[in-house]
């Protein structure tokens, strides 16, 4: 008796096939249409693997795995580089918390500069004003990397680099305190490569559409223009967005080193950090090898998911988040999905829900509840356990945290 799959294949005219983990929850039609664009293009090798998570991108679908043969897309990796989730376990354990958890937040609002302020209203402050020397130290491990490229690209000299670094952003970045399945307590952030990378990846998201444009490359969406190996700007492209991977991962170490740092001061039991700690990307592009072949692999919106390797699959601010093993399946080369997914857009919900909903949706978890925050209520993102279920061929689950304290940026 053959073994029923766990994925459901489409095939595209003129395109590889896309495989979906799907089942069990919705995926809209938009994204359908988007993800058999990516798979008629010449570059992509075998299939195009798709996650439970998967809704509607720029260019491409997030939660999307698109493996490319000598070619790498840009706006597939898109425009927060490296973006990705960070999560470590303490030897605190619920009891530890204060029963109020309010000045434990403020401290992390205070500690871990987080938002955006547009230019025009003075200094942003979701930037250092003076960076810490924790930060000093992690720029000076990226500074010559980052000027070399600067020569090559002026256009990335005036961003924010350095004062961005160990900061969190906005929109659905966030640090949270969480308690797994055994009350143990976990630090759990979610961040990128922040105003640099969003820059280099624009700058050469523009330089490919250009190059696609000189070769008259007839593209079924203009934001899936691709470098080739030996065009241009392959080998800059290249190397800015391992940089940017760079940046991230550090911005990640720096923030949560912050994190701990400012716990201490508001619990005062001693404790260890990093007793299991993760740190994994889930917007970027690598070479690897499947099938046989080597690749660059493309996850955006998706975690490395190698047989035995740990990955973070969080919920929605509250729900539940998932510490998981990957099974190491070929089939979606290796990933998993990265998040819940979302089920309608920021405007949408921020349409249909009110600060009551939030309140109500967010009980017991010490966050923002006014109206800056709708948009990342629960209700619009997928439930996180039709999410596992349909992934369950690609990862175990090691550990369930909930949070109790949400910072958004």
């Amino acid at each position: 008796m053959s073994k029923e799959l766990n994925y459901n294949v489409e095939e595209i005219t003129g395109g590889v096939p896309v495989k979906m983990w799907t089942k069990g929850v919705p995926v809209e039609d938009e994204a359908k249409k988007q993800l058999a664009n990516a798979a008629r293009l010449p570059i992509v090798f075998k299939h195009v693997a798709v996650m439970p998570d998967v809704h509607l991108g720029i260019g491409a679908t997030i939660g999307s795995v698109i493996p490319t043969i000598k070619a790498i897309i840009p706006a597939a990796v898109g425009v927060d580089i490296g973006c990705g989730m960070m999560a470590a376990k303490t030897t605190l354990r619920a009891e530890d918390l204060p029963d109020n958890l309010g000045p434990l937040r403020s401290a992390i609002e205070k500690a871990v500069p987080h938002g955006f302020s547009p230019k025009n209203r003075g200094r942003d402050n979701g930037a250092w004003d003076t960076p810490p020397e924790l930060v000093d130290q992690a720029w000076s491990t990226l500074v010559d990397e980052f000027n070399a490229l600067a020569e090559l690209h002026p256009r990335l000299k005036n961003t924010n680099n350095h004062k961005h670094l160990g900061t969190l952003g906005s929109g659905n970045h966030f640090v949270e305190v969480c308690l797994d399945e055994v009350g143990f307590v976990w630090f759990m952030l979610h961040s990128g490569s922040r105003g640099v990378g969003n820059v280099i990846g624009n700058h050469f998201i523009e330089l490919a559409k250009k190059d696609a444009e000189r070769n008259m490359r007839n593209l079924p969406d203009k934001d899936l223009a691709y470098f080739e190996e030996g065009a241009q700007y392959f080998g800059d492209y290249v190397r800015g967005v391992s940089w940017a991977q760079k940046f991230a991962m550090k911005n990640r170490e720096v923030m949560m080193a912050n994190l701990i740092a400012t716990v201490r001061k508001v619990i005062t039991k001693p404790f260890e950090s990093h007793v299991e700690a993760v740190n994994c990307h889930h917007n970027y592009v690598q070479k690897e090898r499947h099938f046989g072949e080597d690749v660059f692999i493309t996850r955006k919106g998706a975690v490395s998911a190698k047989r035995g390797e740990l990955g973070i699959i969080p919920g929605s601010m509250g729900a539940r988040s998932y510490i998981v093993r990957g099974l190491g399946n070929p089939e979606s080369f290796e990933s998993c999905s990265h998040g819940a997914g979302r089920v309608m857009s920021r405007t949408k919900a921020k349409k249909m829900f009110t600060i009551a909903d939030q309140i109500k949706a967010t009980e017991g978890v010490e966050c923002r509840k006014d109206a800056d925050v709708i948009d990342e209520i629960p209700m619009a993102y997928k439930d996180i356990d039709a999410v596992m279920a349909a992934q369950k061929d690609l990862v175990e689950i090691v550990h369930t945290l909930k949070q109790v304290v949400c910072v958004k940026g």
